[in-house]
């Protein structure tokens, strides 16, 4: 102890030990002492020496102190003397007063500027970093190391869990790749971290905002982990709860990290989008009336926040993810929020300028959004559009150059595939519309256009050129506008004073922007390559320019040039005798050379500038005197460049023969759209025919429930005919002598039922029959339909062995008949016999005869049932091969038809002989008991009544027997 109170403070007598020597006598203090208390003052005063002597304490003690967070696990303040100490070695004490600011976007201050700390000593902060790079290489080269820090942050204790924050902080800043690859594969590694945002003592969860930063960049996987475990709505609402806008410097790295977490990430933007998390963007946006004194810090969280903004809708997102943002933007309002501050008043310039760009990429080619900015309006008197009052600043030499740069682009994202845009802007320049009590957007970019600022002339000449971009139609209506240059001067047109300006020899910059805007104007315009070409000064002036040997400045003038008169040889319907296409080609020929020619247009890509605004279409310049190229120019250029260069070389007959091929193409795309049409009809038929298809088979269905109906009715029937014979077999039993004409009647009431049954079962298939009809007259359409379809032989051969079977059917039905024919004159010829034998068979045959009618009605309506039950079978079965069958199944119902109405007509004669039957054997049954009565009055012996009732009995039992053995055979 004594010792340690040396080193920590008190003066020893003798020499002093060095730095270097005391550090190693602490070190073997950690290593040997056995008492805890030790060892905590050992690595308390390692602590305090690690600033000092930064490079000793390193190399000796890191093995000691890792070694101290693996054992001493149960003292929260040995590990955090260790973990202080560690994190003095591992970082710098410069990068503690700094911003660092290597993150996707960088914080901008009040002034507009990015925070930069410069260092005073610029070699001793780079040895520095040298040094805190070398340490945290040894530390994480073992990952258990990270994954020890890791376990400690579970941790609770303050003395622990901040200095291990802070210390896994510096090794991601330090070896960033290296330690994020440890945490991913780490278990729970990313979500121990995401639970410091939990932490209730704000400076570690501020500490953890700042670890998290460092931990999310430039890695897609761990965003996505982080964004997974519920970053964005715990980062909301922190952000809420520290004032929005108006907090602190919370606010500021939340938003950092957001950015993370979204910028060039389409999984967490989607994530993001789809938890609605865009509407809680809504209120850091709303501003209140008095918007003076804005301080540094709301500057940089609301700069931060409409970054937020961009990165959601930037144009290098996928098209349908960027479009879906700006759709909810406009749903929530968010875009009407910004529109606002957009208008308002005290706004500082770089939160303006940043709001500009922010509603312009939300607007761009979203038609609802840009038709909603076009009716904005600025709070003036008179009320004036959004869009002119920024076109003022734009054309206004007096701006800042960052702001008419923003202006420039949302006026670019408002008409990007907006031709309704464009036609509003161009319909300001018409003399139609042109009112002179206010100012329109034409005459502004009229009035920049001509001005005697390069940039103006420069902005103007884009605008004009995006409110043209590949809309044909007004290009054509521009060429209309006039202008009138002087008191007692004709007018001129917008084309000719272009390139009035041009000849006149003006900055590169005004010559620049005034070619890019007559190269987009004539540029698939044949109109307006012949205006261009009717004035005879334009031609001579564009060889001039390209043949003559100018300085560096010029080329790009040049190489524009060029391209203009390559637009006019390309687009051009020789509808001018002078300068047809072969006689411009002959003209460069022979006054500039082809080679030339080529080399002069490919000065434009050469050009320095020229890849850098191809990047994005935001138009991002260092200096004003460097705004040159425009983005969609320079699509423009890569477009035609090669088939400029092509054309010029084309001989006259290579121009005929690719005219003629283009006719022989232009020929063939009117048959393959012919061909397209013929297919969209056939489409359209099939379509029908299907609809057609599925309602035959539902009433397919329909009519195969009602056929299953029948057979249940017709099966209840035949159970009530069966209880009523056995009821009348009890009755004769039990009263042993039945009157006659009593069971006569009584049969007479059931034959009547049954009848009554039998004719409901006719008019049934009478209607199955009407439905097969129509059915038959819908096949008989599709079949005209289809007249090309025929159908197989293997068809036809089924079809005959259905129309077979039904053949044998009606022969079996006529069998019936002729049998039922046969029974009838039996029972006549023994009704005329007349004997008191045949009296009492009679009686006996008239009841069988009876019961047999029935039954043999029952069984050939069973029958015909049975027939309309399997022929709507077939038509199920054989609906799918309809285009095949149609001819053959109309045949074939023909003939079922005429073999149903020949069986219908013999049912009905058959009908009407049994009801004479019946009237006669009813006389006969009477006239028998008459004279029965008088054979008994004249004494003449007669048979008794016991014994006719024994017969009558004797024979119903005979006749139910056979009754049922017919059954069975009709069962079977």
């Amino acid at each position: 102890m004594n010792f340690l109170r040396g080193v920590m403070g008190g003066q020893a007598a003798g020499p002093q030990p060095s730095g270097a020597e005391t550090i190693h006598k602490l070190c073997d203090r950690v290593a040997s002492s056995t008492l805890l208390e030790d060892r905590r003052d050992a690595v308390r005063a390692l602590k305090s020496l690690s600033k000092k002597y930064r490079l000793e304490v390193g190399t000796q003690a890191m093995d000691h102190l890792v070694n101290i967070l693996q054992t001493d696990r149960s003292d929260s303040e040995i590990l955090g003397y260790a973990l202080d100490t560690l994190y003095n070695i591992l970082c710098n004490d410069e990068e503690e007063e700094q911003d660092e600011s290597e993150d996707a976007v960088t914080p901008i201050s009040a002034s507009g500027k990015p925070k930069n700390a410069s260092s005073p000593d610029e070699t001793a902060q780079k040895q520095s970093d040298d040094l805190g790079a070398q340490f945290t290489e040894q530390f994480v080269q073992d990952p258990e190391h990270v994954t020890l820090l890791l376990a400690l942050l579970e941790e609770f204790d303050f003395h622990v869990r901040w200095p291990g924050v802070k210390l896994l902080t510096a090794l991601l800043k330090n070896q960033g790749v290296q330690v994020q690859g440890i945490i991913l594969v780490s278990p729970m590694g990313v979500s121990r971290l995401m639970d410091l945002l939990a932490d209730s003592r704000e400076v570690i969860r501020n500490d953890g905002l700042l670890l998290l930063q460092q931990l999310t960049k430039s890695n897609a996987a761990i965003q996505k982990i982080v964004a997974f475990e519920s970053a964005f709505e715990r980062l909301l609402d922190i952000i809420t709860e520290e004032g929005s806008s108006d907090g602190g410097i919370v606010v500021e790295d939340c938003l950092l990290l957001l950015l993370n977490l979204l910028k060039n990430n389409s999984s967490n933007q989607n994530f993001f989008k789809e938890g609605s998390y865009i509407q809680r963007m809504k209120p850091w946006f709303e501003i209140g009336d008095d918007n003076s004194g804005w301080s540094a810090q709301k500057v940089t969280n609301l700069h931060l926040m409409l970054q937020l903004v961009r990165v959601m809708v930037s144009p290098v997102n996928s098209p349908g993810a960027t479009s879906s943002c700006q759709k909810s933007m406009y749903q929530c309002g968010l875009l009407q929020q910004l529109c606002t501050i957009l208008m308002a008043t005290g706004v500082p310039a770089d939160i303006l300028t940043e709001t500009i760009n922010t509603v312009s990429e939300v607007i761009r080619g979203s038609q609802v959004n840009q038709d909603y900015f076009a009716s904005v309006n600025a709070p003036s008197n008179p009320p004036r559009p959004a869009i002119v009052v920024l076109l003022m600043s734009m054309v206004n030499e007096r701006q800042p150059f960052v702001l008419r740069c923003a202006v420039l682009y949302c006026f670019q994202c408002f008409l990007y595939k907006n031709q309704k845009g464009q036609g509003e802007i161009v319909a300001t320049l018409l003399p139609s519309t042109i009112d002179a009590n206010s100012i329109s957007a034409g005459q502004l970019l009229c009035g920049g256009l001509f001005s005697a600022d390069s940039l103006s002339n420069w902005c103007a000449a884009v605008a004009l050129a995006h409110s043209l971009q590949d809309n044909l139609t007004q290009k054509e209506q521009l060429l209309r506008v006039q202008l009138a240059t002087s008191l007692g001067k004709p007018p001129v047109s917008l084309l000719q004073q272009c390139t009035n300006i041009l000849s006149q020899g003006s900055k590169v910059q005004t010559r620049v922007g005034l070619l890019m805007l007559l190269c987009t104007w004539i540029n698939n315009c044949p109109i307006a390559v012949t205006h261009f070409l009717h004035n005879q000064e334009n031609v001579p002036f564009l060889t001039a320019q390209i043949s003559e040997n100018l300085g560096e400045d010029e080329r790009l003038v040049q190489g524009l040039c060029a391209l203009l008169l390559g637009i006019c040889i390309y687009y051009n319907d020789n509808s001018l005798e002078n300068y047809t296409k072969e006689k411009l080609k002959q003209l460069i020929e022979k006054r500039i050379g082809k080679e030339n020619f080529v080399e002069k247009l490919g000065f434009i890509t050469k050009h320095e500038l020229y890849s850098r605004a191809a990047q994005k279409p935001q138009p991002v310049f260092p200096a004003p005197e460097q705004m040159l190229f425009d983005h969609e120019f320079t699509k423009l250029v890569k477009e035609l460049e090669g088939v400029i260069t092509k054309a010029v070389h084309k001989s006259n007959e290579e121009e005929k023969k690719e005219e003629e091929v283009k006719k022989t193409l232009e020929q063939h795309d009117n048959i393959v759209t012919q061909y397209k049409e013929l297919i969209r009809e056939q489409d359209s038929q099939i379509q029908e025919l299907k609809e057609q298809v599925e309602s035959m088979s539902s009433q397919n269905e329909q009519m195969q429930t009602t056929v299953s109906q029948q057979l249940a009715q017709i099966q209840q029937h035949k159970d009530q005919y069966n209880i009523l014979k056995l009821k009348i077999g009890k009755e004769s039993q039990s009263n042993g002598q039945v009157d006659v004409s009593q069971v006569n009647g009584l049969q007479t009431e059931e034959l009547t039922q049954l009848r009554e049954e039998v004719e409901e079962l006719r008019k049934q298939h009478a209607l199955f029959q009407t439905q097969l009809g129509d059915k038959d007259a819908l096949i008989s359409a599709l079949r005209s339909e289809t007249a090309d379809s025929s159908a197989g032989g293997s068809d036809h051969t089924e079809l005959l062995k259905e129309l077979e079977a039904l053949r044998n059917q009606v022969q079996a039905q006529s069998a019936e008949i002729n049998q039922m024919q046969t029974e009838r004159q039996e029972l006549l010829r023994r009704a005329e016999a007349g004997s008191s034998d045949e009296v009492s068979g009679s009686g006996g045959s008239l009841e069988a005869g009876a019961t047999a009618e029935v039954e043999s009605r029952l069984a050939a309506q069973t029958a015909e049932t049975e027939i309309l039950k399997e022929a709507a079978k077939g038509l199920s079965e054989s609906r799918a091969e309809l285009e095949q069958q149609l001819a053959a199944a109309t045949s074939t119902v023909a003939i079922l038809q005429t073999e149903k109405a020949k069986l219908q007509t013999e049912v009905q004669e058959s009908k009407k002989e049994q009801d004479d039957l019946l009237m006669l054997l009813a006389d006969q049954d009477q006239k028998i008991h008459s004279l029965r009565l008088r054979l008994k009055d004249l004494g003449e012996p007669v048979d008794d009544e016991d014994d006719l009732d024994c017969r009558d009995q004797t024979d119903e039992e005979d006749y139910e027997e056979d009754d049922e053995k017919e059954e069975d055979k009709d069962e079977n």
